[in-house]
């Protein structure tokens, strides 16, 4: 018998079409390193035992598995898209406890590649702040408990990086996919602007938010991004020719500064790729003024808009106060439009310049504590949220992918990651690029606790096991 668990779900479905190994012993063997291993880092609100081990059946019986790019994979979902029969409760009590009639079109595509959905995973309230906490619990960091995985696709970053799946799925409207990953040490990426979908007809955040994927292997990433895109193309990664990179390591406003681990991990990373033979420039403009506070504001409307609806007496203290500053600057047409529009039309394409790819810092300070933010003030929230994330939302704004790397431990002992950032249709060449810093400096794929080792036919990976 083989273990499957921190196997890469490229590894997985190979196995699986080939017969080399069965979807429902995949399956099986991942839900009971959940069971050992999740009540330490509640990355999941969530976890379909029983209907994934029938879905898992099912896919051994697909007269098509042979074909299937994702066949029997284990994958988690993150808990603000819709699966067929299960709740959507984006961390909060005040939404509804409705069953989803059906799965949302992510969730399809998923299922029609032959993955299998393990679990819903962890958010903080209707997925506003980069921590992921919430009533439903406080997910964790594998690398270390007392930290956050970010947010608000934590739970989903925090599954991948302790080895409980090799794949999930996140959204990203302020950087919510890229976030968690450079908290936790794993690869995801935002796709441009329509590359993926929304929920049929339903834009959120004004447009702000991308499907993506969540792995350790830039090969996992781009298989979850080809299945996701219904693109099969991004999963064929070629080398990278010479590339113009720009290193930019400016805080996007005053009082937002960088950490120097993160400044120092995004020069070293440029230096990498010269030596790798790309042409790299340090990118010194400054951003926009403007663009911060709109960035500031557009968060604060979007709280709003979430809100709208929601009984708040359901609602955390720290929604309700971020919901009730977004509803105020919106009275008084304040809600950062102007900025964001500004900043799509051209100002991001000056900023840019003759670049290929711009590579940045991800964090600009470590992830936070691990505890419930929502019983927080919003002025505290606020704070943390915007000097740990300062770097991403331009990047939704713009609807441009943004893709976070790891690229090494920092003294803190927890993973550091930069971003790479492409004008759009750049999907492909920043997952190329990030292969290429995946070869020259590989990361370790699971936090050092939770690291999947092979010990000859038996899965050793525990965390706080003998």
């Amino acid at each position: 018998m083989t273990e499957w668990t921190g196997r890469t779900a490229v590894e997985i479905a190979a196995a699986v079409r080939e017969g080399r190994a069965s979807a429902a012993d995949v399956t099986r063997r991942h839900l009971d390193r959940i069971a050992r291993l999740e009540p330490g880092l509640s990355a999941f609100r969530h976890v379909r035992a029983e209907q994934a081990q029938a879905e898992a059946e099912a896919v051994d019986r697909r007269a098509d598995r042979a074909s299937l790019p994702l066949a029997g994979v284990p994958v988690a979902v993150k808990d603000n898209i819709a699966v067929a029969g299960e709740q959507a409760r984006m961390g909060s009590a005040a939404t509804s406890s409705d069953h989803s009639p059906t799965d949302h079109v992510i969730v399809q595509r998923l299922r029609a590649a032959g993955a299998v959905v393990v679990g819903l995973t962890n958010v903080p309230e209707l997925c506003l702040v980069p921590m992921a906490d919430s009533v439903y619990g406080i997910a964790r960091n594998p690398w270390n408990e007392q930290r956050t995985p970010g947010g608000s696709s934590g739970g989903s970053a925090a599954a991948v990086a302790a080895g409980l799946v090799p794949l999930a799925h996140g959204n990203d409207g302020f950087g919510s996919i890229r976030i968690p990953c450079a908290c936790c040490g794993t690869i995801g990426i935002k796709p441009g602007r329509g590359v993926v979908p929304h929920a049929p007809d339903d834009p959120t955040w004004f447009d702000l938010v991308e499907n993506g994927p969540i792995a350790t292997t830039v090969q996992d990433a781009a298989l979850g991004l080809a299945v996701m895109a219904d693109e099969p193309g991004f999963a064929q990664l070629g080398e990278v020719g010479t590339l113009r990179i720009g290193v930019s390591v400016r805080s996007i406003s005053p009082g937002f500064a960088i950490a120097a681990q993160y400044r120092r991990a995004a020069l070293e990373t440029g230096t990498l790729l010269k030596g790798l033979g790309h042409t790299v420039t340090r990118h010194n403009r400054h951003y926009p003024a403007w663009l911060g506070p709109a960035s500031l504001s557009s968060w604060f409307a979007s709280a709003h808009a979430s809100a709208a609806g929601l009984d708040r007496a359901g609602l955390d203290r720290s929604t309700r106060r971020l919901a009730a500053v977004g509803g105020a600057l919106a009275a008084l047409h304040l809600d950062g439009a102007h900025g964001r529009d500004r900043w799509r039309t051209d100002a991001a394409e000056r900023f840019f310049g003759q670049m290929d790819v711009l590579l940045l810092p991800a964090l600009s300070q470590p992830a936070a504590q691990a505890k419930r933010w929502g019983d927080a003030g919003g002025l505290r929230t606020t704070a943390v949220s915007t000097r740990t994330a300062s770097l991403f939302g331009s990047w939704n704004i713009a609807g441009w992918p943004a893709l976070a790397v790891p690229v090494g431990v920092g003294v803190d002992a927890m993973p550091v990651a930069v971003q790479l950032v492409a004008k759009p249709g750049g999907e492909k060449l920043l997952l190329e690029l990030a292969a290429q810093i995946e070869a020259a400096k590989p990361w370790p794929r699971h936090a050092p606790r939770y690291a999947a080792h092979r010990d000859g036919n038996r899965d050793a990976a525990v965390a706080g096991e003998s």
